[in-house]
């Protein structure tokens, strides 16, 4: 991979970093140690500013050179997943019940090598800002930056997102123009019956039964309520209810997710979840209540900031190393609320290790450190791509 030189001399440095945020895993809206060795090691590096304070835990740091008043972001994500990690590695989290199973501290360290390089070197002319958010996975942390003046506050003509993909070789480059991952919305269902003896159903109204006569039924709103052509998922992740053998409970939770690219289509799957779980629960002589609340719109590449994107791409994988993705993904990114208000793009960049790795969000997950210097390099050479030198 012919990657920045420089940045390749930082890869044990680097690796250090990565593992050390992987075991020290924080959730959303809980990235306080996180949030601090990202500033640290920002003064460090000796840039030119640290903001912090939006979104909480939301991490600026901002570099200048030379006289343009050209300006672009570079965004990483930082916290982690509800997940016992059973990776069993030596820097396996150190948080129960907490795990990096998403590579965010891999995008993190990522993107801190680049502020090094290009804190030291500034062969650009114009401003970077390193944005490190919170909140990617729940809370909603691109959105909060967003509100809490991030644009304002950092004028930039263009912002741009990196994802690991372990599906793909590493060091490849994944692109796409136009959608590339999905809306994502949540669910919460309670179900609330009569509870009874197992062996006298009939004195008793059972949320269980309910609940499966939901689940099936919720899966024809794509089939049946969406045009074919349009990509919907709704999924239950989740259901709750009961703790014997031999007893119907009184109620039951369930919760899940909804996937989605055209905001028409996110309408139809809210509209159709309330009405089916509500008409069905009654039919039984049960009640309902249904939470559905969205976390993130589409995440959608503007074509001339992928145009870029890609050449960057090109320099540090070569041209065979960079593909057009076959389809969007179903997955979501906040990073949406981001390309909303900037134009601006999100790549992926393959983790895999050529053999059967577990994908993202797995317990056994654990992000690459080899292309570290990939990811990296592709930041800097973006900056130094688009706020090139004159002459």
């Amino acid at each position: 991979m012919p990657i920045i030189n420089s940045i390749a001399a930082l890869h044990p440095e680097m690796t250090a970093w990565r593992q050390d945020l992987h075991a020290h895993p924080e959730l959303s809206m809980q990235e306080v140690r996180t949030s601090r060795v990202v500033q640290e090691k920002l003064a460090a590096f000796g840039v030119d500013e640290i903001i912090t304070g939006m979104a909480t835990h939301g991490v600026v740091g901002v570099i200048r050179a030379g006289t343009s008043d050209r300006a672009i972001g570079l965004r990483a994500d930082m916290d982690a997943l509800p997940i016992h990690e059973e990776t069993g590695l030596a820097w396996a989290s150190a948080n129960p019940g907490v795990m990096h199973a998403c590579g965010h501290d891999g995008h993190t360290t990522m993107l801190l090598g680049a502020a090094k390089y290009l804190a030291e070197t500034r062969n650009f002319d114009g401003t970077v800002y390193l944005i490190f958010q919170p909140a990617e996975e729940f809370e909603g942390g691109a959105e909060k930056m967003v509100r809490d003046g991030l644009f304002q506050r950092c004028p930039m003509e263009k912002v741009y997102g990196l994802h690991n993909w372990p599906e793909m070789k590493a060091g490849t480059f994944l692109w796409r123009t136009g959608p590339v991952m999905a809306a994502v919305g949540f669910f919460d269902i309670i179900i609330t019956g009569r509870g009874s003896h197992g062996a006298s159903p009939h004195q008793g109204i059972d949320p269980i039964v309910v609940s499966a006569a939901i689940i099936s039924a919720l899966q024809t709103i794509v089939s049946r309520s969406i045009e074919p052509i349009e990509g919907g998922v709704v999924s239950v992740g989740s259901i709750v209810g009961g703790e014997a053998y031999n007893i119907l409970p009184e109620r039951v939770v369930m919760k899940g997710t909804a996937r989605w690219y055209r905001p028409e289509v996110g309408d139809t799957i809210e509209a159709g979840l309330h009405r089916m779980v509500k008409g069905i629960a009654e039919s039984f002589g049960a009640t309902a209540h249904v939470h559905f609340f969205r976390h993130a719109p589409a995440t959608v590449n503007d074509a001339e900031a992928t145009i870029l994107a890609i050449e960057a791409a090109r320099l540090v994988s070569g041209a065979d190393g960079v593909r057009e993705m076959r389809a969007p993904t179903m997955g979501g990114e906040d990073f949406a609320y981001m390309l909303n208000a900037k134009q601006g793009a999100y790549l992926m960049l393959g983790g895999g290790r050529g053999k059967a790795d577990p994908l993202l969000h797995h317990p056994q997950y654990d992000f690459n450190d080899e292309i570290l210097p990939v990811g990296a390099s592709w930041w800097a050479t973006l900056v130094e791509q688009q706020l090139a030198k004159a002459g």
